[in-house]
């Protein structure tokens, strides 16, 4: 849709919603299906950072009814509803036909580096995180892009591999595939990102494996990583192993995996719609 409809430079998504909207009145005079519920019964996803959440607003049953799974979860927008709708982990794979590759990370004793970032600087949050950590402090490597010089002995990877946070910053929406990239090298992550809805917490207890900063608390990120005992660190790190398996992709589906957890959410979703109804 991005390709073929919207126009480079318009700043406008009316081509993509008037298809969207012209292609459910299509379906639902073609097929019995979408009618019997306004469409509350399907879902439809989209990974992509505009293009799936903004594109509904032009069918009411579509924006309002159906399960959108997203990965640009976020609340304080209005299109992404909590309880309704399903966040999607955004996740990049190196090889789809060897899709857990290079799976694992160095052991808690042998990680070296208190927190690790590198990344482009788009956003609100990453531009701070760099202004008050980058290149200031030896535990915490905050990077624009790692240093060549660096990358030679120690590429991005192996950064991952060897820390013991992964700072995980929204960019231009509250979604980062640094998520997934920190639980698949036993990373614990950090997710800096007001209003995120994290994904699958529905069935994952997110405070048991992970670290949630406030956006406004950058200033204080390493007090805030010094402050977890020890224990608990290695508590979460050990639970970033526990829950892997649910954030691999397998070209076929493996029980638990990534494809059965979303499809999870989606009948957790539903379910919760027909309950509400049914008060």
């Amino acid at each position: 849709m991005e390709h073929n409809l919207y126009v480079p430079g318009s700043n406008t998504l009316d081509p993509l919603s008037i298809f969207m909207k012209n292609y459910i009145d299509m379906i639902s005079a073609k097929f019995p299906y979408w009618n019997r519920t306004k469409g509350a019964d399907h879902f439809f996803v989209a990974c992509h950072d505009w293009v799936g959440p903004y594109t509904t607003k032009l069918h009411d049953e579509l924006r309002k009814n159906t399960i959108k799974a997203l990965c640009n979860a976020d609340v304080s927008e209005g299109v992404f509803i909590r309880g309704r709708d399903v966040s999607l982990p955004e996740t990049y794979l190196k090889s789809a036909r060897r899709p857990v590759r290079d799976i694992g990370g160095k052991p808690a004793a042998e990680r070296s580096i208190l927190a690790f970032f590198a990344g482009q600087m788009h956003g609100r949050v990453r531009p701070v995180l760099v202004k008050y950590w980058g290149g200031k402090d030896a535990d915490m490597r905050i990077y624009t892009r790692i240093p060549r010089q660096i990358t030679r002995r120690m590429n991005y990877a192996k950064h991952m591999k060897s820390s013991k946070y992964c700072i995980c910053p929204m960019g231009y929406e509250v979604n980062s595939p640094r998520i997934v990239e920190a639980i698949y090298y036993e990373c614990v992550p950090v997710i800096i990102a007001d209003n995120f809805v994290l994904p699958f917490d529905d069935a994952l207890d997110w405070t048991a494996f992970s670290v949630v900063v406030a956006e406004k608390d950058v200033p204080r990120l390493k007090e805030i990583l010094l402050a977890i005992p020890e224990s608990r660190y290695i508590t979460m790190r050990s639970n970033v192993k526990k829950v892997q398996r649910h954030f691999l992709w397998h070209t076929k589906p493996v029980k638990y995996d990534i494809f059965h957890m979303i499809l999870h959410s989606v009948w957790f979703s539903r379910v919760n719609q027909v309950h509400q109804v049914e008060q």
